[in-house]
């Protein structure tokens, strides 16, 4: 039988403090929220007690951030998405940030089993003075189990409305695409980093985002399969390939740990989940 859950999460300003509520349908859960940076910042982890997706599951999340908030929102593990030999199994999810308010969307990776049929669809509407910070994993198959990405396919969606779109299907069954030099070469983790804004980012802050980026790139072993580039006037991007997927998220928190100072002038926190 098919899951279908969904959950929508509010963010607002209330007496100082950033303060998180939600209501949820099916198997799609917030734990407590936590403060461990103090009052401003929220920090919530999204749980899904069943552990993974299979043909027919559906999980939908609206994520709103109100005036003045800022939210963090994290998982405690992999996602997964595991084979089908019927409908999809779709990840739809939702983010609206409004003027003066900060969202960071950092899910762990998301595990692609080989044979699976998934879709992960993420749509950003972000209005003036606007920001937010995600990223995006995706694993193809467990390499290291021995249980390569040999069928199936993943249909990924990143998008910021009006500003920026990414969206493909990567097919197991793709040679050229799996493994050739103008696809993943190899590799079966993709990720994306991004900072996104609701209006045009000043060239000289855009610029300072791509110079730290490329800096932590430079400097770590993935160096020659990742790249910050800034696809439009709204949105600065890292984008890795790597064989495995800590190399890849590594490589990832330590441009967020630049960025968060940066961009916001707050302490590069990371979620206490992440050190457990």
């Amino acid at each position: 039988m098919a899951w279908h859950a969904s959950l929508r999460l509010d963010y607002s300003h209330e007496g100082g403090r950033s303060v998180a509520r939600f209501v949820h349908d099916g198997p799609l859960r917030i734990l407590q929220s936590l403060w461990p940076e103090g009052d401003a910042v929220c920090h919530n982890v999204l749980v899904h007690p069943p552990g993974g997706l299979v043909g027919g599951d559906t999980l939908a999340i609206a994520i709103h951030a109100g005036a003045g908030s800022h939210g963090l929102v994290t998982t405690p593990g992999a996602s997964r998405s595991y084979r089908s030999e019927g409908p999809a199994a779709v990840q739809d999810t939702t983010i609206r940030v409004e003027a003066g308010a900060r969202l960071e969307w950092l899910p762990l990776e998301a595990l692609y089993y080989s044979g699976c049929r998934a879709e992960n669809r993420l749509r950003m509407e972000l209005a003036p003075g606007a920001e937010l910070l995600g990223w995006d994993v995706a694993a193809l198959g467990l390499p290291q189990a021995g249980k390569p990405f040999a069928q199936g396919s993943v249909l990924q969606h990143l998008e910021l409305a009006g500003a920026w779109l990414e969206r493909g299907r990567i097919a197991a069954d793709d040679a050229r695409l799996m493994d050739g030099p103008l696809g993943l070469a190899g590799h079966r983790c993709l990720a994306s980093l991004f900072f996104a804004c609701g209006s045009e980012l000043a060239r000289p802050r855009r610029e300072a985002l791509l110079d730290a980026a490329r800096a932590v790139i430079d400097a770590h072993p993935l160096a020659q399969s990742a790249g910050a580039t800034a696809p439009g006037p709204q949105v600065v991007v890292v984008r890795v390939l790597a064989p495995l997927v800590e190399p890849a998220l590594q490589l990832l928190k330590a441009v967020r740990r630049a960025w968060r100072p940066l961009a916001w002038e707050r302490a590069p926190e990371e979620p206490r989940g992440w050190n457990v």
